[in-house]
This record gives C-alpha cells, structure tokens and sequence, in this order.
C-alpha cells in the first residue's frame, strides 16, 4: 500500500480544476509537501504548498523542476490541454500540439521523475485519463488519452520491480474551465480527486472515477453502436 502521509507529491497542472482539488485534498490527507506546478504558478496559503513554473512540451521546463524537487515521492500527471472536435478540418498544428501536451508532455516528465523517485525510496505515479480513453470524440484530444492510457499500463510494467506503483485515473465530464461549455452531468472536482487519491493508497491499477468512465470501458466489449449510437441509422 502506498501511504500519502508524510509523501512528497508533484501535482502538474496543479492550480485549478482537478489539480487544486487533488491538491487541497493531499494536504488533508498529511503529506509533507505539495509541489503544485502550473504555466503561470499562483501561491499558496499554505507552507506546504510550493508552487512551480512548469511546461510539459518544453524539455528545460522539465529539467528546471527537477532540480527544484529533488524530493518527490509521488508523481500525478494531471497537466493536459484540449483539441477541436474534429480531425478532418482542424490545422494538424493543433493535433500535433495537444499530442505534445497530452501524450508526450507526461511521458517526459515522468521519464525525468523516476530516477528521482527510486532515490527517494520508491513511491508512486497517477495519470490522469478520461473516459474519453475509449470513445472517440473530441477530435484528436480522445486519442491522445487512449494514447496515454496505453503508455500508462505499459509504463506500470516497466515499473514493476523498480518500487513505483502506477494508477490510471478515468473520468467523465468534470465542473472544471475546459468544460465550462459542456451542459450535460458533470462531476465535482473534490470527488474526482478523492477517488484518485485513494486509488494510489489502495495501490489501484485504475480508478473509474464516475459513471461515465465505468460505461465507457465496459462498452468496449459491445458493438460499436453502443458507443456511437448515430451509426445505427
């Protein structure tokens, strides 16, 4: 079991949304220190809360936090960027950057914290997905989390005998900005953060956060139509 008191824990995107809540919600759960890393950093109120430039597409970005967290114990890739809906008429500029920011993005900074987290010990590493791990809309953004999500269990068994756990987090629309526009059910940061946090103390492989998320991958199995139920016309 992985303990989160007393933890040093990295938050990328940590400053609003899903972030902050994982954020606020690892501070009650007594961890020694919160590295919250944003593009822009706000500060915090509380002392245990250090926040930190970060941009994932940009390797020296990388390399800069990794010597201003020499002591992370815990890794929460939650950084992503969103894509238009469409792959036929968006610029392929715009695919490739929301690959960079989604897919790549993650995998270096992860690729940069490992190292650091076997020194300290061993700890624990969370990818935030989405449901959208297994249905295909929104344009290129569904495809980077499917992307995403195949490196987060390939990464798990590079992982294995190293000392670092690693956990999947799914989930469906959730009340952040980027689904500022959505109007159908959407669920609370705090819960989606909750259930990602204690997905890590259980040691979880993967957390379907939601409704949504335990849906999508069980319609996996079904015919396409359960997923795209416009094709049935």
């Amino acid at each position: 079991m992985t303990t989160l008191e007393g933890a040093v824990v990295l938050v990328t995107g940590g400053n609003r949304g899903i972030g902050k809540a994982i954020v606020d919600d690892l501070l009650g759960r007594g961890v020694r220190k919160v590295y919250a890393t944003a593009r822009n950093p706000e500060p915090s109120t509380d002392d245990r809360v250090v926040t930190l430039p970060l941009e994932v597409t940009d390797p020296a970005s990388i390399e800069a936090l990794v010597k201003a967290a020499p002591d992370v114990t815990v890794l929460i890739n939650n950084a992503g960027g969103s894509s238009p809906d469409t792959y036929l008429d968006a610029p392929l500029a715009d695919i490739r950057t929301v690959f960079e920011t989604n897919f790549f993005g993650p995998l270096n900074v992860t690729r940069a914290f490992v190292p650091v987290i076997e020194r300290n010990g061993g700890g624990h590493i969370l990818n935030a997905h989405s449901a959208l791990s297994w249905v295909a809309r929104h344009g290129a953004y569904a495809a980077t989390k499917a992307a995403f999500w195949l490196q987060t269990n390939a990464i798990r068994l590079e992982l294995q005998d190293r000392g670092i756990g690693v956990t999947g987090l799914h989930m469906g629309y959730v009340d952040t900005d980027m689904a500022a526009a959505v109007t159908d059910p959407k669920s609370k940061p705090a819960d989606i953060a909750r259930e990602a946090l204690d997905g890590i103390e259980k040691d979880a492989f993967e957390v379907l956060a939601d409704e949504t998320a335990r849906q999508a991958k069980a319609a996996l199995s079904g015919d396409p139509t359960n997923l795209y139920p416009e094709l049935r016309r």
